[in-house]
């Protein structure tokens, strides 16, 4: 009898342990969810209301129309409550809703596509068990015709989507390989950062071509290119890896600030990977080679000093831009258009300032721009907006100045240009200063 009573305590304490065991391992599961979730940065597109994380009703502007992100709270009606594992893989990586109709490419299937079977299933675990069901139905998308036929997305799928699993290149490194499968993967870095073309697909999925990651126009912002590689000076081939992880981590470092949608980007989802993932990313795109510019389609370089000594003189009669820059600019970005490192981004060598489409540039001028609070740089700095001041004509001087100072070998921006980010900016923020008289 006391056999068996033995027995019967040491196989309930064996249970007790399996059971113990068993909850640890989902435990840690949807812990690992909730950091590929952090790392895919879903909130940011699923995310209407602070207090309703991932309870969709964001509206996503695009060239087809108005697309409303989805609810992806585990609610059964409104939300995925409802989606089986299978459903929630197809999805991601397919495109496809439960109910087998398609999802808009806002949604960027095409690089989740390549997301591992074991990250699908964190995944689903940490949106089932973890995320706190909503109850919010988000209005429908207002596209128009023919592209509100979600049926007629099948043959985009067709032509441009790549439902195939990420495939390392060959004999690649460890960290290079983790960093592709983040970029092009969970990350979805080419969504922004690739071309589009005439169908608003990427020209690129993957670094086996050379138009991936190489640059976009997006939102009124310009996407610069991020590949890193090269003998050249140019964005990130002038960054060392250290850089990236700290332009990843705090939104700034000691070439650069964020600014525009990659705000979002650093605040939700990079401030919050860890350290050897940021650096695995970094490693990645430093591997990426680069096509060199080509010094005859580009504007002669300026003396970085010669820019320096009219600057510092104040000798700015012939150049109104040079006198806009010192009423405006220099009081923090310096004679020498170097800033102060991780307070007040460099405007020389700045990808930002150099880039083709000078967009971003003009959205910064106009509208002003904020660094994350992130876990390791918890200042929120800010610059102030400068369009309820300055005329188009005045910022477009402006913005060519700082274009074609110092090192930098941008092109002219026209008062036109302006005027057409303007036009974009939220009704309140729209006004300018009266134009300068002649």
């Amino acid at each position: 009898m006391t056999h068996r009573i033995w027995l019967s305590a040491l196989t309930c304490l064996g249970l007790l342990g399996a059971a113990s065991t068993s909850g640890a391992a989902e435990q840690s599961l949807v812990q690992r969810g909730e950091y590929l979730a952090r790392a895919g940065d879903c909130v940011a597109c699923h995310t209407a209301s602070d207090d309703k994380p991932f309870a969709g009703g964001l509206e996503i502007e695009s060239p087809l129309g108005t697309i409303v992100s989805s609810n992806i709270t585990p609610d059964p009606d409104a939300g995925i409550g409802d989606y089986t594992r299978d459903e929630f893989a197809a999805a991601l990586r397919e495109g496809k809703r439960a109910d087998g109709a398609n999802l808009y490419p806002a949604m960027p299937y095409p690089s989740y596509a390549k997301i591992s079977d074991e990250d699908i299933d964190a995944l689903y675990a940490y949106f089932m068990q973890e995320v706190e069901p909503v109850a919010d139905k988000p209005p429908e998308s207002d596209v128009s015709f023919p592209f509100n036929q979600r049926w007629g997305i099948s043959l985009w799928n067709w032509l441009f989507a790549d439902a195939e699993a990420f495939e390392p290149a060959d004999q690649p490194t460890e960290p290079i390989e983790r960093g592709a499968y983040l970029v092009q993967g969970l990350g979805h870095c080419g969504s922004c950062h690739t071309p589009r073309g005439l169908m608003f697909q990427e020209k690129a999925l993957s670094d086996s071509d050379d138009d991936y990651l190489s640059g976009e126009a997006l939102n009124n912002w310009w996407a610069p290119n991020l590949r890193g590689g090269g003998d050249g000076d140019e964005g990130l081939q002038a960054w060392s890896t250290d850089d990236i992880v700290d332009y990843l981590a705090t939104g700034r470092n000691e070439h650069s600030a964020v600014a525009g949608e990659m705000t979002s980007v650093v605040a939700n989802s990079t401030s919050h990977m860890k350290d050897e993932d940021l650096r695995s990313i970094a490693a990645y795109l430093k591997s990426l080679s680069r096509q060199t510019v080509n010094e005859q389609d580009t504007p002669e370089k300026t003396s970085s000093a010669r820019t320096e000594e009219m600057l510092t003189a104040a000798d700015v009669d012939e150049d109104p831009g040079a006198r806009l820059y010192l009423d405006n600019c220099n009081s923090c970005h310096f004679a020498d258009g170097r800033g102060a490192p991780q307070v007040f981004p460099s405007l020389n060598g700045s990808s930002l300032v150099n880039a083709d489409d000078p967009t971003g540039l003009i959205h910064v001028i106009l509208d002003g721009a904020r660094l994350p609070s992130t876990p390791k740089k918890p200042e929120a700095l800010a610059m102030p907006d400068f369009g309820w001041r300055l005329s188009d004509e005045e910022v477009a001087q402006l913005a060519t100045f700082v274009r074609g100072g110092w090192d930098n070998h941008g092109g002219e921006v026209t008062a036109d240009q302006v005027a057409g980010v303007r036009k974009k900016l939220p009704d309140d923020r729209k006004s300018s200063a009266p134009e300068m008289q002649e």
